[in-house]
C-alpha cells in the first residue's frame, strides 16, 4: 500500500501563492533542487487538482531552467489530476480522475509503489486532510510573509493535530518541516 504525502511550499503566514497565484516569492536554488529531486524520487505518482495541474502542464514539458533531473522526473512520472471539468490533457502519463475523491485516492493508495506526491492543489489538500487520507505533510517553509494570498489549507474548519517528525534547514533560511497526522 502506498503512502500519500503532500509536498508544498508555503510562507511564514501560511500562503502557498500570492492572491493571483504568484510564486515569485519562492526562490529556487541548488538546495531546493536537491530536495525536489529527493522528493520526486520518493514517489511514482504525482497528484494534482485541476488548477495546479494546468499550471504544471504549461510549465514542465518545455522547461529549460533549473535541474534537468527534476524536469525529467516531472515529465516522466505517472500523473493523476482530480477534476470534474477537464476532459483531455496534453502532458504525457496523465490519468484524469473524476470520481469521488476519497474513493479515487483509496484506490491509488492500494496499488504497489513508492508513494503518491500531492503537489500544490490547496483545495484537494484540504479535502484529503478532512478525509484523513494524507499520510505525511512535507512543507517547504520560506522565510517570507505575503500578507495575503492563497492559503495552504483553504476552507479548513476543524483543527488537525500533527506531529513533527523531521526538520531540515537550508542556507537560504528555508526549512523542510515533515509532519504526520496524529
Amino acid at each position: 500500500m502506498q503512502k500519500l504525502f503532500v509536498s508544498n511550499a508555503c510562507t511564514l503566514d501560511g500562503m502557498m501563492a500570492g492572491p493571483n497565484g504568484e510564486l515569485d516569492w519562492m526562490k529556487v536554488d541548488e538546495e531546493f533542487d536537491n530536495y525536489s529531486e529527493e522528493m520526486l524520487e520518493s514517489a511514482d505518482t504525482l497528484a494534482f487538482g485541476r488548477k495546479t495541474y494546468q499550471l504544471m502542464e504549461s510549465y514542465w514539458p518545455g522547461n529549460k531552467e533549473g535541474s534537468d533531473h527534476v524536469t525529467g522526473l516531472m515529465n516522466s512520472l505517472h500523473k493523476v489530476v482530480f477534476t470534474k471539468t477537464l476532459k483531455t490533457t496534453d502532458w504525457n502519463n496523465v490519468d484524469i480522475l473524476s470520481g469521488e475523491i476519497g474513493g479515487e485516492v483509496k484506490r491509488l493508495k492500494e496499488k504497489d509503489g513508492r508513494g503518491i506526491a500531492l503537489l500544490g492543489s490547496g483545495e484537494i489538500v484540504t479535502a484529503l486532510t478532512k478525509l484523513k487520507l494524507v499520510d505525511e505533510y512535507r512543507l517547504i517553509l520560506s522565510p517570507v510573509v505575503l500578507g495575503k494570498g492563497k492559503p495552504l489549507f483553504p476552507g479548513m474548519d476543524e483543527p488537525v493535530d500533527l506531529q513533527l517528525v523531521h526538520t531540515r534547514t537550508f542556507k537560504s533560511g528555508k526549512m523542510i518541516l515533515t509532519y504526520h497526522p496524529l
